[in-house]
């Protein structure tokens, strides 16, 4: 796949074909004993009696496996998926341990730097979705991304 420059984007262009990843109830453990050990991530029984009735997935873990897949898909900016920060980050559900992810992502703006000429920024909406078609993260990003060189 080749790489895209600040001029190749277009808006309400979208990108797709990042593969899948099948989500294991172990990897959600681990995870969770790593970086959110809260007991809905980590114990089926506390997690049945929680807000999230049921083991879930950590919202962390599911924005790694995200950009994971995001590195992966079709989306390939010059330069790499550099982030420049988040307007918008949700979990409208819980992944769940069988869970298998894909993400989409579309571009609501781009925007020239007006203090380095070798770049600028785009605007992406990447959504991350279950195996049922269901949206268990989106956000909006703005990512850093090269000019075509003169």
């Amino acid at each position: 796949m080749t790489e895209r420059y600040l001029e190749d984007f277009e808006v309400t262009q979208t990108f797709g074909g990042s593969g899948r990843i099948r989500i294991d109830k172990e990897r959600i453990k681990s995870f969770a004993t790593e970086f959110d050990p809260q007991p809905f991530h980590l114990d089926e029984k506390a997690a049945d009696g929680s807000i999230l009735r049921g083991l879930a997935a950590s919202g962390r873990h599911t924005a790694a496996i995200t950009m994971r897949l995001l590195v992966e898909s079709e989306l390939k900016p010059a330069g790499g998926i550099v982030g420049a920060g988040f307007d918008d980050f949700r979990w409208p559900r819980p992944v769940r341990p069988g869970d298998e992810l894909r993400v989409e992502s579309e571009v609501l703006e781009i925007r020239p730097s007006k203090s380095r000429p070798d770049q600028g920024l785009i605007k992406v909406k990447t959504t991350t979705l279950n195996q049922n078609g269901e949206a268990v993260q989106i956000s909006i990003g703005n990512l850093i991304v090269l000019r075509r060189p003169k």
